[in-house]
């Protein structure tokens, strides 16, 4: 299969360029994936971008999306494929009124004909490129992560009835985690490992100025800074990527171009999702403003 990436140095540029503003450390990981046929497992915090780093190499590649949205109770019928078994019963009966025998039934039933893929098959099967995101995989249970091992070792799926399915194209395959659980060893063999935190400063004022149209220098420096500071807080969940952006995007339609205290506690609703957050923050604002010292929390994460 021809490689997809030259070097890491290409992986970068070509994610930028769907404003998707990687580290080295992320290029790298992609580049070494595309090279290896490896597949990447990667972990942090919910909101970091690790979902649209899939979808963003999906975009840079030209390939189609084929997503696997994991959560407790996730089987094999609805991750590799199950069998259309009205349909099956109606050819059975329609074959025993024609007299044909077992033998000829079941040949015919267990066929693609009857066949419903989920998203594992559907990439092992496809002859276009594909990115398989399989998102969220910390949210399943061991029995169905074993699921997963036959595909991520050899891209390959069996079924009893008609055999082993080969890929007939690697798909670049990448599994999140918020990592609520710990994976399986046998899981992260099979993959390279890559951890995305929380931006440093400079780094999520860059993705605002990307990601948020009409949004003034100032403003995006300003708004990093905000969330940088609440992120020092002990919070019950701290402020993610996607929701600095939705805050960015807030103050531009209210026309704000410079935060005030006011303006702030009027809006942290957008950043933060508990009362208990937000009355945390309320206090940590008020002290901002009039030049106290922060209030104690947990160092900040990048």
């Amino acid at each position: 299969m021809a490689e997809r990436f030259e070097s890491v140095g290409v992986v970068r540029d070509e994610l930028a360029k769907v404003d998707y503003l990687s580290s080295e450390a992320i290029a790298g990981v992609v580049y070494l994936a595309d090279r290896l046929g490896k597949p990447i497992l990667v972990e942090g915090p919910a909101g970091t971008g690790k979902t649209q780093l899939a979808k963003s190499v999906a975009e840079i590649t030209g390939s189609r999306l084929i997503r696997l949205q994991c959560y407790e109770g996730l089987d094999e019928s609805k991750a590799l494929y199950e069998w259309n078994y009205k349909k099956q019963l109606l050819r059975i009966q329609a074959e025993r009124n024609a007299e044909s025998s077992w033998d000829d039934i079941s040949t015919d039933i267990f066929s693609d004909e009857f066949l419903l893929t989920r998203p594992l098959l559907e990439a092992i099967r496809a002859e276009d490129p594909v990115v398989l995101l399989i998102d969220e995989v910390d949210r399943v249970e061991l029995e169905t992560e074993a699921l997963l091992l036959e595909v991520l070792s050899d891209y390959q799926v069996s079924i009893p009835e008609l055999g082993t399915i080969t890929a007939r194209q690697v798909p670049m395959v990448f599994l999140t985690s918020n990592n609520t659980r710990e994976l399986s060893e046998a899981l992260k063999r099979r993959c390279l490992f890559l951890h995305i935190d929380y931006p440093d400063l400079d780094r999520e004022k860059e993705i605002v100025l990307a990601k948020v149209p009409d949004v003034s220098e100032a403003l995006a420096d300003q708004v990093a800074r905000i969330v940088r500071s609440l992120r020092q807080l002990e919070l019950k969940k701290a402020p993610s990527v996607s929701e600095t952006l939705d805050w960015a995007r807030t103050l531009v339609l209210l026309g704000v171009e410079q935060i005030t205290e006011e303006t702030a506690i009027e809006t942290v609703n957008i950043l933060l999702k508990y009362q208990s957050d937000i009355n945390r923050a309320v206090k940590e604002l008020a002290a901002q403003a009039e030049g106290g010292p922060p209030k104690p929390g947990r160092p900040a994460r990048g």
